[in-house]
C-alpha cells in the first residue's frame, strides 16, 4: 500500500502543473484582461462585460496616458514576459502562496476562507441531508421493489432530479419567500439584521429559519442518485449466492439484510462520502447562492473570471484541484479499509 500512496501522489504533481498550465495558456488570450477592466474603471465604464468582447483591449486603453498604463502593467506584474510570470506563479504555489486579489486587494487565502462558512453552511447540511434520507430510503426501496412504495418514490425522487435547483429555489421564493403567497421564510444571507442581538439559541434558530429555502433548492435534485445507488447496489447483493445460502441456513431476514447485505452494498457509498464530503463544500451552486444573496466560493469564482481577476482564478482552481487529488486518493484507501479483498498491488497492471 506505502508504495502505491507514493505513486499517487507523486501523479499529482504532474496533474496540478498541467491544470494550471493549461489555465495559464488560455488566459493570455482571453481579451479585456486585467489592465483593460482597470482602464474602464478609471474612465467610469465600469469593469463589467463590455471589457470581454473582441477588441476590447483597444477600447480599455484608448484616450489613457501610456505612462499610467505602464504603471498599471508593472502593478499588475504584466511588465514581465509570459513565461517568467508562469514561473513565478509556480513557485508561488509550490509555497502554497495563492497570490493577491487584483482588485480585492487581500490574498486568495483570505478570500476563500471570508466565504468558506456559506460553502460550508450548504455544502454540509445538503451532504447530510442527502445521506441521511437517501441511504434509508434506497434500503426500503430494495426490499420492497417492484411494489407501490417503489415506483412511487421513484417517480417522486426522479421529478426532483428533473427540476433544477435554480427553478425550484424561484418557486420557493415565490410561495414561501413573500413573492406572491406567503412569508414564512427570508430572502436572503444567513442571518438576520439584528443576529448580534439574538440570544444563542436565538441565533441557532435565525440561522436554521434562514437555511431551509438555499438548502431544499440545493438537496432535492440530490436525492435521486443517491437513493437509486443504494437500492441497486442492495438489489444487486440480495440475488447473491451467499445470501441464498444464508437463508437456507435458516437465518431470518433481518439478520440476512443487517449482518451479511448491509456492509457489502454500502462498500460504492462508503467509498464515495470523502469525495462527497469535501466536494460539497467546494461546488457550490452559482445560481443558488446568487438567487439568496449568499457570498460563497461560487459566487467568488464567477465574479474573478467576470473581472479577470486571475490570482483568484489560478489560486482557487490550484486549491481545488489539490483537494479533489487528496480526496480521489483518500477514497480509494477507504475502498481498500471497507473491502479487504481489494489490493493496491493489483489494481493498475
Amino acid at each position: 500500500m506505502l508504495a502505491y500512496l507514493l505513486k499517487r501522489i507523486l501523479l499529482m504533481i504532474p496533474t496540478l502543473v498541467g491544470v494550471v498550465t493549461l489555465t495559464f495558456v488560455v488566459i493570455q488570450f482571453v481579451p479585456g484582461g486585467p489592465v483593460e477592466q482597470m482602464m474602464l474603471e478609471m474612465k467610469g465604464r465600469g469593469g463589467g462585460g463590455e471589457a470581454s468582447g473582441g477588441g476590447a483591449e483597444y477600447r480599455g486603453r484608448r484616450g489613457v496616458d501610456p505612462d499610467k498604463i505602464k504603471e498599471i502593467q508593472a502593478l499588475y506584474g504584466f511588465d514581465k514576459p509570459p513565461l517568467e510570470r508562469y514561473f513565478m506563479m509556480l513557485k508561488r504555489f509550490a509555497q502554497f502562496d495563492l497570490g493577491q486579489s487584483y482588485f480585492q486587494h487581500r490574498s486568495v487565502w483570505e478570500l476563500v476562507k471570508s466565504k468558506m462558512p456559506v460553502s460550508i453552511s450548504l455544502g454540509l447540511w445538503t451532504f447530510f441531508l442527502t445521506y441521511l434520507i437517501s441511504v434509508p430510503l434506497g434500503i426500503s426501496k430494495a426490499i420492497r421493489a417492484g411494489s407501490r412504495f417503489d415506483v412511487i418514490s421513484s417517480m417522486v425522487v426522479l421529478v426532483g432530479y428533473a427540476i433544477p435547483g435554480f427553478v425550484l429555489g424561484v418557486l420557493l421564493l415565490v410561495l414561501f419567500g413573500g413573492g406572491t403567497f406567503v412569508q414564512w421564510f427570508p430572502l436572503r444571507g444567513l442571518t438576520s439584521d439584528d443576529w448580534d442581538q439574538l440570544s444563542l439559541m436565538g441565533k441557532v434558530m435565525d440561522y436554521l429559519w434562514h437555511l431551509v429555502l438555499p438548502i431544499t433548492a440545493s438537496v432535492v435534485g440530490s436525492f435521486a442518485v443517491v437513493t437509486m445507488l443504494t437500492k441497486n447496489a442492495f438489489l444487486e447483493e440480495i440475488r447473491k449466492q451467499y445470501v441464498l445460502t444464508a437463508r437456507a441456513k435458516g437465518l431470518s431476514e433481518r439478520r440476512v439484510l443487517w449482518k451479511h447485505v448491509f456492509r457489502n452494498a454500502l462498500i460504492p457509498l462508503v467509498t464515495g462520502f470523502p469525495a462527497a464530503f469535501i466536494g460539497a463544500f467546494f461546488t457550490g451552486s452559482l445560481l443558488i447562492e446568487t438567487l439568496f444573496s449568499l457570498d460563497g466560493l461560487g459566487l467568488l469564482s464567477y465574479e474573478a473570471v467576470l473581472r479577470r481577476d486571475y490570482p483568484v482564478v489560478l489560486g482557487t482552481l490550484y486549491l481545488f484541484t489539490l483537494i479533489g487529488l487528496v480526496t480521489r486518493l483518500i477514497s480509494d484507501v477507504c475502498y481498500v479499509m471497507v473491502d479487504p479483498r481489494i489490493h493496491f498491488e493489483g489494481m493498475h497492471r
